[in-house]
């Protein structure tokens, strides 16, 4: 702290009135303590602070340490020990955090620091109201659970990625996309080529003969130029068979990677090239918690896992077999064909909300993944079903707010078209320009809220019923107190 240079020159008509009134402002809390510790004085800044604490007119003639809370108590006394050790009358340059119990609610936290007054042992504590900064801590732990559950989420869908592309009978690659080198592999592909640890690295086109690069790299460049391709025919370096090869552009940040499936012309049985360990991983796929699902390029299941059935409540695989998936999936006729154009445009779909009804017509939140894939030269499609419907949601809720939460973007509310119906979004829109524009007035008059209802052509009976409504009552009292 830096202290006035000649505070005797300018400060010494002051009173004791005057200065009692200095030190009620200058903090929102203020404490006379003898040299015993005993509360001699109390001064608050507002009276609706002091209503916040529980007793306070009781605190006068009674021990400083006796007015805190438990944890606090060694505090307050190791404060008066270093007061009582002071041989001038300097402040304690660190605040000590002090808690208070509340009338109502949580503990109030107070930053203490300490002066000592004269030569009678008496001493002036200082405290600053710490509750605006405990709720932004509170906010910023908040923020890092949320992020946290949100790299959680992320982990098992790249798990469930890596697993279909773990296990798949067809060989897989990811090539750079400048240097067109071999990032990744499949086992598949590991089998195909030959030695593991001398795949990654190299240049795939000089595992293609002379007379197919020329195919490979026109693949390549409509791939990266137009997005997608048909797939072409090319020969590898020391395999006699003609190959067909499939490609996909990756997009990862600034970068660009090739996703490349290899399948061979003539036919062959896939389960061949699939060894034991990839049928222990299909048999981990079938007993999975998250349901899969297999359809054809006409969304009929060719194939279900156990999860799915239990989410469906179906009593056999036989029983979804030849049915297509919208019999189940979200809006019919919508969330289906939405999915099924994304997967043959774009290959593959991520994260896509929607729910998923039972045969008893019972709703569940669930969030779809899926994938397309090449099966004999027909596509079809793989989805991963998650059931999100017991998901903890990581916004703060105000105490205040209303049981049906309101959307606060346009964004949020785009994200329940094919969910719910034209009628309700007219209504949610409704409420989120009607709440936008409360704010704005709140902000344009400095939370005045007659002014505002005078901008917005309310009653200020209305303004304050529609402030309860959207939970803003609580939010803007605390920030006008």
């Amino acid at each position: 702290m830096k202290a006035f240079k000649s505070p005797a020159k300018w400060l010494a008509d002051v009173d004791a009135d005057a200065a009692g009134m200095l030190i009620a402002a200058a903090a929102d809390i203020a404490l006379i303590v003898d040299r015993k510790g005993i509360v001699r004085d109390v001064a608050f800044q507002s009276t609706s602070f002091a209503n916040e604490f529980d007793q306070s007119e009781t605190w006068i003639g009674q021990p400083w340490a006796d007015t805190v809370t438990v944890e606090s108590r060694t505090k307050v006394t190791e404060m008066l020990h270093d007061m009582a050790g002071k041989t001038d009358d300097r402040p304690n340059p660190l605040g000590r955090h002090v808690n208070y119990p509340a009338r109502e609610g949580k503990d109030v936290p107070i930053l203490f620091s300490t002066i000592p007054v004269g030569h009678s042992g008496r001493a002036i504590a200082f405290g600053r109201d710490l509750r605006a900064l405990a709720a932004l801590q509170q906010r910023l732990v908040d923020v890092q659970q949320s992020l946290e559950r949100d790299y959680s989420r992320l982990r098992h869908v790249e798990t469930r990625y890596r697993i279909l592309f773990q296990m798949s009978a067809e060989p897989v690659l990811v090539l750079d996309g400048q240097s067109q080198k071999i990032v990744e592999a499949n086992p598949a592909a590991q089998r195909l080529f030959g030695d593991r640890d001398k795949l990654a690295g190299l240049a795939f086109a000089g595992l293609v003969e002379p007379e197919s690069r020329g195919a490979l790299e026109q693949l390549l460049g409509s791939i990266r130029a137009a997005g997608r391709m048909d797939d072409v025919r090319i020969r590898l370096t020391d395999h006699d068979s003609e190959m067909r090869i499939s490609a996909f552009l990756l997009r990862q940040g600034e970068g660009q990677n090739y996703l490349l499936r290899l399948s061979p012309v003539s036919p062959v049985d896939p389960h061949n090239l699939l060894s034991d360990s990839k049928a222990k991983l299909l048999k981990l796929i079938e007993s999975a918690p998250d349901g899969f699902v297999v359809t054809g390029n006409d969304g009929r299941l060719l194939a279900a896992n156990a999860a799915f059935l239990d989410m469906t409540q179906l009593g056999s695989e036989e029983q979804a077999h030849g049915q297509t998936l919208d019999r189940w999936l979200g809006r019919p006729g919508v969330d289906l064909n939405v999915l099924s154009a994304n997967l043959r445009q774009h290959g593959s779909v991520r994260l896509y909300p929607t729910f998923l009804r039972d045969e008893f017509g019972t709703q569940t939140e669930v969030e779809i993944s899926a994938v397309t894939v090449m099966n004999g030269g027909k596509p079809c499609f793989g989805f991963a079903i998650r059931n999100i419907g017991r998901r903890t949601a990581p916004e703060f809720i105000p105490p205040a707010a209303t049981t049906r939460a309101v959307p606060r973007s346009l964004e949020q509310i785009s994200e329940l078209i094919g969910r719910v119906s034209l009628k309700e979004i007219v209504r949610e829109a409704t409420e989120v320009i009607e709440r936008l524009s409360i704010e704005a007035a709140l902000k344009i008059t400095g939370d005045n809220r007659a002014s505002a209802a005078e901008m917005l052509g309310l009653s200020r009976q209305s303004l304050y019923v529609k402030l309860r409504r959207y939970g803003m009552m609580d939010a803007e009292a605390l920030g006008v107190a």
